[in-house]
Order: C-alpha cells, then structure tokens, then sequence
C-alpha cells in the first residue's frame, strides 16, 4: 500500500500506523530537492520570459519568412517551458507530500493452550495435515507411473492382436485310436498239496 501524506502529518501517520500490528521493519529515507527546485524556478521564470520576447518579435514581424522562423523558434521554446513546468510540478508533489510504502500481512490467529503443551486440536490437525500430504504423494506417485502404465498396457495389447496371431502354433498331439485294455494277470500258483496228489 503506498501512501502519500503531507509532510507536516508524516510522524503523526507513521505513529498511526504501527499500532495496527507488530512492527517488523521501518526504514525512512529523505532526499534533499532544494536545489533541483531553485534551479527548476529559476529556468521557468527565464523560459517564460523568452517565449515571451518571442511573441513580441512576432507580433512586430512584418515579412513572411519572419513569422515562420519565429513560430519554429516558438514551439520548441514552448516546449521546453511545458517540459520545465512538469518537472516543477514533480518536485513541488516531492515536496509536500511524504510517499510512506506500508507492507502488511496477515497471519492466522492460533489458539494455543493455557500450559503452552498441545490440546487435542492441535494433534488432530497435525494429523490431518499428515493424512493430506499422504494423499498428496500417492497422487505424485500415481501420476509419475501412469504413463508407464499406459505404455506397458499399449505394448500388452500390441502383442495379443498383432503379434500373438503371426507367430507359427505348434501341432497338437493326436488322440491314439484306442486304449489298451489291462494285462492280462498270471494263472494263480496250485497249492503244494494238490501237487503232491497228483504225483
């Protein structure tokens, strides 16, 4: 916020001002313009004074070529007047008014508890803010591989629709005609006692 205030009010607006929060830093800087000032008076009184010495030779001026010599001469004495004029205008402004630059900023009013520990509020927000910034990296973490994702998943589909279909299937085996039924099992063994029989 900038701020122009007469000279003569400049310590009462500055005493005015601090009470409005905590005092961080002030600098005052004052930069003498007298002389510019003298000097840009001076200069304007004598400009003034040529134009008009030049008006009165063309008020007198009888020949053509007079006239416009003079007109010439007088738009750049008139300009240089105009230019003088806004310079004693700047430094006049200088002068009576104090530019006073005011930087405020706001901070949030924190609560904190009689015995200077921390309540319950202040754990759940640094729990919240936890819980934020968590999120915040999961998301910084999705969105870095999505488009390796997205590429991966590019080169999957490539592969199952142009590629898989070209490459050369191999021969399935043939069924056989037809199983093998069992073995057929050995005769039971005669028991010794019937082979004593017989002999």
């Amino acid at each position: 916020m900038v701020l122009r205030v007469p000279t003569e009010r400049y310590d009462e607006v500055l005493t005015g001002l601090q009470g409005t929060g905590r005092l961080v830093r002030r600098t005052a800087k004052a930069v003498d313009v007298s002389d510019q000032v003298v000097d840009v008076d001076s200069r304007v009184r004598s400009q003034r004074a040529s134009v008009g010495r030049v008006r009165t030779l063309m008020d007198k001026a009888t020949r053509l070529s007079d006239v416009v010599a003079l007109e010439g001469e007088l738009s750049t004495r008139q300009a240089d007047l105009e230019s003088l004029l806004a310079r004693q205008a700047s430094l006049k402004d200088r002068v009576e008014l104090a530019t006073v630059t005011l930087s405020l900023s706001r901070t949030p009013a924190r609560q904190a508890s009689g015995d200077g520990r921390p309540g319950f509020t202040d754990a759940l927000a640094g729990g919240w803010h936890a819980f934020a910034g968590m999120l915040r990296w999961i998301a910084l973490a999705l969105g870095a591989a999505l488009p390796f994702a997205a590429l991966a998943t590019l080169l999957v589909l490539l592969w199952l629709r142009v590629v898989r279909p070209r490459l050369p299937r191999r021969a399935e085996p043939v069924p056989g005609t037809g199983a093998p039924g069992p073995l057929p099992s050995a005769p039971p063994a005669p028991d010794a006692a019937e082979e004593a029989g017989r002999d």
